[in-house]
């Protein structure tokens, strides 16, 4: 008998595709996985799901389902047939502390919580206490007693997307984490988009060195590739050295003897990677750790990151340093990492061109297909804003170029805060755009933009100026809330007030800082408190990546008579210029690695 999958274009497209193909690949382990064996896994799951909860395919839709799983084939099995279900995937994030993921939880209303064995002593920590509603919990191998035989998988019915979909959650940057509802046909849409302007195949074979609580691991990594037929291999935790071992070894040679051949022979075990995509702190650690490499790794891999063998080598999260562009680009021989923009509420909305004069420094391209995109440009004197028209980005006035914010819209765009109808209507503008709060500007540059990488990347290419607001920093790819951490801040006892700013930061694009003014009671007590002590404070309250890197510890903190900080003004009072901020990130890394070598 076979098993019923609902129709869908992901489960058309993995339909298509041959069953014996690779599919799925850990790294770690060796063992892969077809399209086939991944086609049935993801139909037999749907079923014991059903199986678990006593729900069928009308109640189960809708509903939130969350799981903690680890990188690799269950990760996607388990997304997959969430989806199937028609149901809303919740992927949380194991590095989170016990209290975001309540409040996830607790948000969604998530009536089923999953987790593979690794995270099992995590998941019941999560459901100790400080749940509104606890949820049903199961282990993935809770499921495998509803398991079926092997079976033939038919997609039956129409599509039926309505209710499906996936919810990933903010990073709190105005406000608590708010859950951005992508259905399943917005995720189609995006997923289309790259495949038709990044040109995925089934030739491909993408690393994936990703976090899966994140647009970016999800779309670009495991929907578009699967939808493609390419081949994913999963390499999670990032590590540098393991990712250069990976990337070399299809091109390092054995000593094996073979009858006939007088030297060594290829290497074959390993399929060469085609695809990596990763944040700029990836990029500059991987040129970090090159010149460490053992000599017999070290020319196969400078080989592996050829445009002939990477033939895609994309950045983005955040903004690309130029040393770390340049520095990459020399390595390659002259692969250009490919830069591109987007966020959890829209996935990738504009992206450089796969030809290499569509490749240019500090822009991040054109609008992606299916995505609209304008510039709106608000009057400072009279606060009435209007389209900045293609042709008119210079002030006729001035003379100087016109800055607007990056407004979208088109079927790749989320649908909605999940039960937040208010944020939702704050964020879209009256004729239906939404608003992303990012500051471009468009300019025409010479070579590029003739349509050589697709109709999409023509004419003037946008540049990313910044936020609207200062109170968002971007670290490493990931999207902080300076609110958010000084909230955490307050709560300790020794500090009065705080402020947190955005460094710049070769590797990681942005640090995160702190400006602190002491208590009274703990500048009684003279001990001293510096920049360990915070962190290990702040260890159990925030994400690793939120937690400061920098402290400065200061008599006061000057605010307007609104009670406001100026925090551009606070930057350049407490760091000092770039160039001084540059040399302090220089010593605090060498008394790190003193302290380490001690």
């Amino acid at each position: 008998m076979a098993i019923g999958l609902q129709r869908s274009a992901l489960f058309e497209a993995l339909g298509t595709h041959a069953p014996l193909s690779t599919a799925i690949v850990h790294h770690g382990s060796d063992v892969t996985y077809s399209y086939g064996s991944l086609l049935r896994d993801v139909a037999c799951t749907k079923e014991q799901l059903e199986q678990v909860t006593g729900r069928n395919e009308s109640t189960i839709a809708g509903e939130r389902i969350a799981f903690l799983v680890e990188n690799g084939y269950d990760y996607v099995v388990t997304l997959l047939a969430v989806l199937a279900s028609n149901a809303i995937a919740l992927p949380l994030a194991p590095s989170f502390p016990a209290s975001e993921i309540r409040h996830i939880i607790n948000d969604s209303g998530a009536f089923l919580l999953l987790s593979s064995a690794k995270y099992a002593q995590q998941a019941n920590a999560v459901l100790q206490d400080g749940l509104e509603a606890t949820p049903l919990f199961h282990h993935l191998d809770d499921l495998k007693q509803f398991a079926v035989e092997d079976q033939e998988v038919n997609l039956i019915g129409t599509t039926a997307t309505n209710n499906g979909g996936i919810m990933l959650y903010t990073s709190g940057t105005t406000g608590r984490p708010k859950g951005v509802l992508l259905s399943t046909n917005t995720l189609a849409a995006q997923a289309q988009s790259l495949l038709t302007a990044w040109e995925y195949t089934p030739e491909d074979h993408l690393l994936h060195v990703l976090p899966l609580h994140h647009i970016h691991g999800i779309v670009n990594a495991i929907l578009t590739p699967l939808l493609a037929g390419s081949s994913i291999e999963f390499l999670y935790p990032f590590d540098a050295h393991a990712v250069w071992e990976r990337l070399a070894l299809p091109f390092q040679t054995t000593q094996e003897i073979i009858p006939g051949n007088s030297g060594p022979v290829p290497h074959n075990e390993r399929t060469p990677i085609s695809i990596l995509t990763a944040v700029p702190t990836v990029w500059a650690r991987l040129l970090q750790t090159h010149s460490t490499l053992e000599p017999e790794t070290l020319a196969a891999a400078k080989q592996s990151i050829s445009r002939k063998h990477l033939r895609l080598n994309i950045s983005g999260s955040a903004a690309l340093p130029k040393p770390t562009l340049d520095g990459w680009t020399e390595l390659s021989g002259g692969n250009i990492l490919l830069e591109r923009y987007g966020m959890t509420e829209v996935g990738m909305a504009l992206s450089c061109g796969l030809d290499d004069s569509d490749r240019v420094p500090g822009s991040v391209g054109w609008p992606l297909p299916l995505v609209e995109v304008r510039l709106w440009e608000v009057n400072v004197d009279t606060g009435v804003g209007s389209v900045i028209s293609l042709g008119e980005e210079i002030d006729s006035g001035s003379g100087k170029e016109r800055h607007g914010e990056i407004q979208l819209r088109g079927p790749t765009i989320f649908r909605e805060y999940w039960r937040n109808p208010a944020a939702t209507k704050k964020e879209f503008t009256e004729d239906g755009w939404f608003r992303t709060g990012d500051i471009a500007v468009r300019r025409t540059v010479p070579g590029c933009g003739a349509g050589k990488s697709g109709t999409w990347a023509s004419g003037a290419a946008y540049f990313v100026q910044g936020r609207q607001s200062a109170d968002i920093i971007k670290t490493g790819g990931e999207k902080v809330s300076a609110l958010e951490i000084e909230r955490e801040l307050l709560s300790l006892p020794q500090v009065n007030e705080c402020a947190v700013v955005g460094l710049p930061s070769e590797s990681w694009g942005q640090k995160v800082a702190a400006v602190v003014l002491l208590s009274d009671d703990w500048r009684k007590t003279e001990k001293p408190w510096g920049l360990a002590d915070m962190r290990r404070a702040l260890k159990e309250q925030l994400v690793p990546y939120k937690i400061p890197q920098d402290l400065e510890i200061v008599p006061s903190i000057k605010r307007n008579a609104m009670g406001k900080v100026n925090k551009k003004e606070l930057v350049t009072a407490v760091f000092g210029d770039v160039e001084r901020i540059r040399r302090r990130s220089v010593h605090i890394r060498e008394e790190r690695d003193r302290l380490k070598r001690s």
